[in-house]
């Protein structure tokens, strides 16, 4: 295994690369930072007014990237994770961007959810805080989203995403940078009523301590401590110091604070104005800074992957108990597909992992719509696998899974607009296969058939006599054979009197 581990934060105003050295100690594993870049690139500041991210932000980050991406030459795939956030999840061209990103990266780049984001953050805090047992709430002010967390240990109890950050706060609330006693109101109370949602839950769960893990906690932290408006921590008390100094002042000016960085100054009001509504609406005494956030949850969730504690395994395993599904037929389905698409040699396709993961998580997962309804199972088993939130999941894997589960059974046209490659219709067909061949819910021993693909040809061999004892069997794969000549494939089926070995 390379001991080296690299995130990369593509947040909504700071692009962070990180590189960690996973060492063991006693049979534990421990990373140790070995390199860090940040770059201010401003992406939630480069939008227009119809979400569309600007071209001079889409050049900033490109060029950022680029640097990047040269740092990170001769690093295997697998031990780099790219997270993008907030920005990337409301920008309305987001999937054009996206792979110019990738390019000038040379990785590929994950658009996290909100619930994803927030579960990073905390693995990133609470690995950089002593072990306790206490409850620890973290909230973390982006530039277009904060997130709110409590957790104890390592667990999260708690998860929350909502859309205000301290860019689109300032540039909403106080434009050309003016500070009044009325924008500042206003400031707070619109930041009071996106957090009112959470309290109730949040204040019920309780915590001991809490934390902040971002750049505008810990500036505002700086600003409060080294300026004599509090000791040792963010309290309200400080900050209501430091809305009357702002407001008195009717803008921030850099020279003015003790600690206060240049790039933090165009965005502290908003800052300061959601950190104030969060104490206000649930109760906090104090806060503490929290090291690590996003990008080191990002390193500790690649080395648990890289030693085999997938969270994403542990998700699925969640989501079969949450919507009952029948663990013996997605044991054998999983296993029968996982066969068929070892038959398909697809080794040297750049998806080949990502797809046989893929491959497995849908067949544990493929009948989950049953707990809606029967009829059309398959499609609310897709609308689950796109939309809930999936521990672990990026946006790009749960829509290979809902790709995947959608194309389990029924037509195929469909899924033409999704545009999929060669190598994910070769996998849908080995899922398809696999559900039909155990459609009495049964052991199938021994393998009836066997795969061969070349191009857009499938050649299926299937023992002559088990075609002969099963007739069904037989009428449901030449109609298979029908479905995939209408979407462009050619699955030829031959009886063969004997499968080879």
């Amino acid at each position: 295994m390379d001991d080296r581990l690299a995130s990369i934060d593509l947040g909504s105003n700071t692009f962070r690369l990180s590189i960690g050295r996973v060492v063991q100690h006693d049979g534990k594993a421990q990373i140790y930072a070995e390199d860090k870049l940040r770059e201010t690139v401003n992406l939630a500041s480069g939008l227009d007014e119809y979400k569309r991210i600007r071209p001079e932000a889409v050049a900033r980050a490109v060029a950022t990237l680029e640097r990047f991406g040269d740092r990170l030459r001769g690093f295997p795939p697998s031990n780099v994770r790219a997270v993008a956030t907030n920005t990337f999840r409301v920008a309305r061209n987001a999937a054009d961007i996206l792979p110019l990103a990738e390019r000038a990266l040379g990785f590929p780049i994950e658009i996290i959810s909100g619930q994803e984001e927030a579960r990073l953050i905390f693995a990133g805090v609470v690995n950089e805080l002593p072990r306790s047992d206490q409850r620890r709430l973290v909230i973390d002010i982006g530039g277009g989203s904060t997130e709110f967390i409590i957790g104890r240990g390592c667990k999260p109890l708690r998860l929350a995403s909502l859309t205000i950050g301290c860019t689109t706060h300032t540039r909403a609330y106080f434009p050309q940078g003016r500070i009044t006693e009325s924008r500042m109101r206003q400031a707070i109370l619109g930041a009071r009523r996106e957090i009112e949602a959470i309290a109730r839950p949040y204040r019920h769960t309780g915590w001991d301590k809490a934390y902040g893990s971002s750049g505008t906690a810990k500036g505002l932290l700086a600003v409060l401590t080294e300026n004599g408006l509090s000791q040792r921590a963010i309290t309200l008390e400080g900050m209501e110091r430091l809305r009357t100094a702002l407001i008195r002042a009717g803008e921030v000016r850099l020279q003015d604070w003790a600690g206060l960085k240049a790039e933090r100054a165009p965005v502290l009001a908003g800052g300061l104005a959601i950190m104030m509504a969060a104490f206000q609406e649930l109760g906090i005494e104090s806060m503490g800074a929290g090291e690590g956030a996003l990008r080191v949850g990002v390193l500790y969730d690649l080395l648990g992957r890289d030693l085999q504690h997938d969270k994403r395994d542990e998700t699925v395993r969640q989501f079969a108990k949450r919507y009952q599904v029948d663990e013996a037929q997605a044991a054998r389905v999983s296993a029968l597909a996982l066969i068929l698409f070892d038959q398909m040699e697809l080794e040297d396709e750049p998806e080949y992992e990502d797809l046989r993961r893929a491959l497995a998580w849908t067949a544990s997962l493929h009948e989950c719509g049953l707990a809606i309804a029967h009829a059309d199972y398959h499609k609310h088993s897709a609308y689950i696998l796109g939309h809930a939130d999936m521990p672990g999941f990026s946006r790009d894997d749960q829509e290979l899974l809902a790709f995947l589960a959608l194309g389990h059974q029924g037509k195929l046209g469909k899924l033409r607009d999704r545009s999929p490659s060669r190598a994910r219709w070769l996998t849908l067909c080995c899922l398809r296969l696999a559900v039909l061949l155990h459609r009495r819910r049964e052991e199938v021993s021994p393998l009836p058939l066997r795969l061969h693909a070349h191009g857009t040809h499938v050649d299926m061999a299937v023992d002559a006599h088990w075609l002969s004892a099963h007739p069904l069997g037989e009428f449901t794969l030449r109609a298979e054979v029908e479905i995939w000549r209408k979407a462009g494939f050619e699955l030829r089926l031959s009886r063969v009197a004997t499968l080879a070995a």
